[in-house]
């Protein structure tokens, strides 16, 4: 519920999926990814994973937000760590 210094659930982060085989994969490299960001001091993952719903466009100032503002917020940027391969 938060980017960076924004709190709301309007900055929450979300994946919303249409399919069994879109959660599946947002589940699996949320799940390969936890590891490796825990120890950097990272938090735990908590974006919300859910079915797609009612699609509302955001204001015209926030689309395409990282195209307009490369370097984004902190948590917008790279974490140095290196998602890992798969097996």
């Amino acid at each position: 519920m938060r980017q960076g210094n924004d709190l709301g659930s309007q900055y929450r982060s979300a994946v919303y999926y249409t399919t069994d085989a879109q959660r599946a994969e947002a589940e699996r490299t949320r799940n390969l990814y936890a590891p490796v960001i825990k120890p950097l001091g990272y938090d735990d993952i908590t974006t919300e994973i859910a079915p797609a719903t009612t699609f509302y466009y955001a204001e015209d100032h926030h689309q395409q937000y990282l195209h307009k503002n490369p370097n984004g917020y902190r948590c917008h940027s790279n974490t140095g760590a290196p998602f890992p391969a798969d097996s």
